[in-house]
C-alpha cells in the first residue's frame, strides 16, 4: 500500500488587544519550543497559520522567530496559510470587507516571507456557504473545515479522508475536512493512540489524515507545557510517528501537495456550521441545558456515532443575539465600515476598522472572550480611532437608525469629539458613549446575566477520571469547573442614565447584589422623543408614555465637545414618601458628575464570573454610580463631562 498522507497543521493566535506577557508567554513556553523541535527532529513538512495581530506583534518585538518561519517556507518545509488578518469570523463581515482582509493576510506574507499562499484557515471554522464566492474572489484555492460540517450534512466518517469541492456564485473552492478524531487525539492521549489510528486509516484505503488545531495547546493551555515538553509527550510523538514515516507507512504532507496528489470525493454543499462546542456555547442558557441533557440521554456511544452529528446547537451569529455587548460591536463595526467606504477608504481608516474585526471580543465559549474588558477595550479604541478619522472637522449632528438591527430605531449622536448611541426603547438610556481622546466607549460594561456554566457549576462534583496515561484536555477542565453560590445577575442590561424608584429601606447591600424590589423603573420603557438641534448642541426631549404618576422627562442635551446635560422631571408621588428617585450609571471609565440639588451617590464595582481557560475568574467589568434624590422633589439635573 502507499503511505498515508498526515498533514500536520498548525493554527497560532493571539488576539488584538492582549497583554504583551501573554505574547511573550506563548512564544517563550509554546511557539518556539514547538518550531525549534519540530525543525531539529526534521518532523516537516508542516502547515503553519499565523494570525495577523500575532505577525505584528512579533515583527515588533521578535523578528527572529519570523526570520526562522521565512526560511522553512523558502525550503518548502513549511506551508503559511491565509486567513482574514485580523482573525475575523469572515462570515460576520460585510462582504467586501472579508476580501480585503484576506488580501492583506496575502499581501503580509509576500512581503515577509516571499511566498504566494493559496489556502485559508478558517477562523473558529465558523462557515457559511456564500463564503465559497468571496474566498474564490480573494484568490483561495482551498480552505478548512471540521469534519463534523460534513457530518452534519449526512455524510459518513469513512468519507471524509479527502478533499471535497463546494461552489457558490460559480466560484469553485476545495474543503479539507479537518479530522476531529486526531484533534483529540493530540497532544492529550498517548502517542501510540495516534499511531494505530493512522495505521486504520491506511489499511481501510484511506490516503489522507488532517490535523489542523490550535498550536497553543501544545504548551499553552493549563498543564500542557508540561506535558508536551516536561514528560517528553512531542518527542515520544515525533519518535513514534517517525516510526511509521521510517517503514513507509506514513508520509508528512503540505496541503498543497495533498489536494495535488488525492482525488477529490466529489462534491459538498455545507450547511452553517462550526465545531461541536462552539454550536453548543452560541445557545441561550435554558437551551444549552437542554442540549446537554438530550447529549447525556442519548449517551456517549450514540453521540459519537453517526446520530451525534445531528444534535445540533445553534450558528456564530447567534452571539450578536445572545449578548447585546456583542451586538452593539458589530453593528457599529458595519457602520463604520460602510461610511469608510463611502468617505473614500483611508487606509489607517481601514486598518482601525480591521482590527476592531477581530474575533476574540465578540463571543464567549471556554475561554474569556466577551468576558475580558481588555479585549472589548481595544475594539471600542479601534473604532473610535476608525470615526475620530472619519468625522474630522464636523460640528455635533445625530442619525436615527436602526443601529442594533432589531428593528426599533435609535439616535446616534456624533462630531469630531465623541459618538454616542440614546435607546429610545430603553428609557432613553445611552447605551454607548465613545470619547475620541481618550478612544473609549464609556458605556462598555458588561452586564451580569445567567449562563448555562453557572448552573453546571452548582451541581454536585462528577467523580474524578481514573488517570489513563492522557492529559486532560481543556473541556475536561471545563467539566471540573464549581461554585458555591450563584454569582450576582442585573435585571436590566446595562447602560449610562437608568431610572427607577427605589425604596428608601433598601440597603446598598442588597443594590450591589442586584436582590432587591423596585417601585418603579423606566429602564425598559419606551420614550416617545422630539430631536432639537442647536448650533453647537443637539437635544433630545423625551418621555415616557407612562400613566401620569409614572410619567418621566427626560431632557439630554449633548454638546459638541460630548459633555451631557440631563434635566430631570417627574411627579413628586411615583413613590411612597421615603422613596428615592434614582439615575444609574454603569461606567467603564469615572467621569465627572455634576448634579442639582447634590446628589447621594452609590457606587460598587461590576464583577462578572466566567469561565476562562484558568477556570471561573470574578472579572471587573466597571463600575456602577447611582444618583439618589428624594422622589418627592420632582426635579433634578445632572452633567456629564467625560
Amino acid at each position: 500500500m502507499d503511505p498515508i498522507r498526515f498533514v500536520f497543521g498548525l493554527h497560532l493566535h493571539q488576539p488584538v488587544g492582549n497583554f504583551d506577557h501573554v505574547f511573550e508567554q506563548h512564544v517563550r513556553d509554546v511557539y518556539r519550543p514547538l518550531l525549534e523541535r519540530l525543525e531539529t527532529r526534521g518532523f516537516l513538512p508542516a502547515v503553519l497559520h499565523v494570525s495577523g495581530p500575532l505577525l505584528e506583534w512579533l515583527e515588533e518585538h521578535d523578528s527572529g522567530y519570523l526570520d526562522q518561519l521565512g526560511r522553512l517556507a523558502a525550503d518548502g518545509r513549511l506551508e503559511l496559510l491565509l486567513a482574514g488578518f485580523y482573525e475575523p469570523v469572515l462570515a460576520s463581515l460585510p462582504r467586501r470587507d472579508r476580501v480585503e482582509q484576506i488580501g492583506w493576510m496575502r499581501e503580509a506574507l509576500e512581503r515577509r516571507f516571499g511566498v504566494e499562499a493559496t489556502g485559508l484557515w478558517l477562523t473558529e471554522r465558523v462557515w457559511e456557504p456564500e463564503l465559497a464566492a468571496d474566498l474564490a474572489e480573494a484568490g483561495v484555492r482551498y480552505a478548512l473545515v471540521d469534519d463534523r460540517h460534513f457530518l452534519v450534512t449526512g455524510f459518513r466518517s469513512e468519507q471524509l479522508h479527502a478533499p471535497y469541492y463546494t461552489e457558490s456564485d460559480g466560484r469553485p473552492l476545495a474543503l479539507f475536512p479537518i479530522d476531529e478524531r486526531l484533534r483529540y487525539l493530540i497532544p492529550f492521549r498517548p502517542p501510540e493512540e495516534t499511531a494505530d489510528y493512522l495505521r486504520e486509516l491506511r489499511a481501510a484505503g484511506h490516503r489522507l489524515a488532517l490535523l489542523a488545531d490550535d498550536g497553543e495547546k501544545f504548551g499553552g493551555w493549563p498543564g500542557t507545557h508540561e506535558w508536551v515538553y516536561g514528560r517528553g509527550w512531542l518527542d515520544h510523538f515525533i519518535d513514534t510517528i517517525g516510526g511509521l514515516i521510517a517503514n513507509g507507512e506514513v508520509v508528512l504532507s503540505t496541503l498543497t501537495a495533498a489536494l495535488d496528489e488525492v482525488p477529490s470525493a466529489g462534491l459538498a454543499y455545507l450547511p452553517t456550521a462550526s465545531y461541536r462546542e462552539m454550536e453548543a456555547w452560541s445557545l441561550p442558557p435554558d437551551a444549552a441545558i437542554r442540549l446537554d441533557r438530550l447529549e447525556r440521554d442519548l449517551g456517549e456511544a450514540r453521540m459519537a456515532g453517526p446520530d451525534g452529528a445531528l444534535v445540533r446547537g445553534a450558528h456564530w451569529r447567534n452571539f450578536l443575539a445572545k449578548y447585546p455587548e456583542s451586538n452593539r460591536m458589530h453593528k457599529k463595526m458595519q457602520a463604520l465600515s460602510a461610511l469608510a467606504r463611502r468617505r473614500g477608504d483611508p487606509p489607517e481608516v481601514r486598518r482601525a476598522i480591521g482590527r476592531a474585526q477581530c474575533n476574540d471580543a465578540y463571543w464567549h465559549g471556554v475561554f474569556g472572550g466577551l468576558y475580558l474588558p481588555h479585549l472589548r477595550e481595544a475594539i471600542w479604541a479601534n473604532l473610535a480611532r476608525a470615526e475620530a478619522a472619519l468625522r474630522e472637522g464636523e460640528t455635533i449632528a445625530c442619525d436615527v437608525v436602526d443601529f442594533d438591527g432589531d428593528g426599533r430605531t435609535e439616535v446616534w449622536l456624533h462630531s469630531d469629539q465623541f459618538s454616542a448611541v440614546v435607546s429610545p426603547v430603553r428609557g432613553a438610556a445611552i447605551e454607548e458613549y465613545s470619547v475620541f481622546r481618550s478612544a473609549v466607549n464609556l458605556a462598555d460594561v458588561l452586564t451580569r446575566r445567567r449562563e448555562a456554566y453557572h448552573d453546571a457549576a452548582l451541581a454536585p462534583a462528577p467523580p474524578a477520571p481514573a488517570d489513563d496515561g492522557g492529559a486532560p484536555s481543556i473541556h475536561d477542565i471545563e467539566e471540573g469547573l464549581r461554585l458555591t453560590e450563584r454569582p450576582p445577575l442585573d435585571a436590566d442590561d446595562r447602560a449610562i442614565l437608568q431610572e427607577r424608584v427605589l425604596p428608601g429601606s433598601l440597603s446598598e447591600e442588597a443594590y450591589r447584589h442586584g436582590e432587591y424590589p423596585v417601585a418603579f423603573s423606566w429602564a425598559r420603557a419606551a420614550f416617545s422623543y422630539q430631536i432639537v438641534r442647536e448650533p453647537e448642541a443637539v437635544v433630545l426631549h423625551c418621555r415616557s408614555a407612562a400613566e401620569a404618576r409614572h410619567a418621566l422627562s427626560k431632557r439630554l442635551r449633548f454638546e459638541r465637545s460630548g459633555i451631557v446635560t440631563v434635566e430631570y422631571e417627574w411627579g413628586g408621588d411615583a413613590g411612597a414618601p421615603g422613596d428615592l428617585f434614582t439615575v444609574e450609571l454603569s461606567l467603564v471609565r469615572p467621569l465627572a458628575i455634576e448634579t442639582t440639588p447634590p446628589a447621594e451617590t452609590w457606587r460598587y464595582p461590576v464583577e462578572t464570573v466566567a469561565k476562562s481557560e484558568r477556570g471561573l475568574d470574578r472579572t471587573r467589568q466597571g463600575e456602577s454610580v447611582t444618583l439618589r434624590w428624594p422622589v418627592e422633589l420632582g426635579r433634578a439635573t445632572a452633567r456629564l463631562t467625560p
